[in-house]
């Protein structure tokens, strides 16, 4: 491996940016048209579990969780967000953040992480899969991107580890 897999701190947001930026301009990765600010993006994500793969100070992806929802009985379900850069996909880093992702998850009392995936983003699916994720089913017409309804995949990945009890 070429690449270390560290905690995302503030000052690598520019770079996680423009790689969300990539994936927002595919049409294939979020139904989100723009980025946003850092302070959103933090409010909006837990404070921990959020890595970025690095290679000589550049940043090749990145992955973070966030809750599915408020409500105590769903605190240790979260969702995951990964993105890799155009230029280094395909090359291990997307397996690695997932990898570390789930370690982290686990230490962190998370016990189901879900991804939600355009039903078109095989490589994301096939991803997920490959990490353990079992698809769970097809959301049918659940969003518009660009005035086109889109079909998501849910996948979920149970860990074996913690909330067994």
């Amino acid at each position: 491996m070429d690449f270390v897999i560290e905690p995302m701190t503030a000052g690598d947001w520019e770079q996680v940016r423009a790689i969300y930026e990539e994936g927002i301009r595919s049409g294939n990765a979020t139904f989100e048209t723009s980025a946003p600010s850092w302070e959103q993006w933090d409010q909006a994500h837990l404070p921990f579990c959020r890595l970025v793969a690095r290679r000589a100070g550049a940043v090749l992806g990145w992955a973070a969780v966030t809750p599915i929802s408020a409500r105590k009985a769903y605190a240790g379900v979260a969702e995951v967000g990964l993105y890799v850069s155009e230029k280094t996909q395909g090359k291990g880093v997307g397996t690695a953040l997932q990898e570390e992702l789930t370690r982290q998850s686990e230490a962190h009392g998370i016990w189901t992480l879900q991804g939600v995936v355009f039903a078109e983003n095989t490589a994301s699916l096939a991803l997920l899969k490959k990490c353990g994720f079992r698809e769970v089913g097809r959301r049918e017409r659940i969003g518009q991107r660009d005035g086109r309804w889109r079909d998501t995949i849910l996948l979920e990945r149970r860990s074996p580890v913690v909330g067994k009890d």
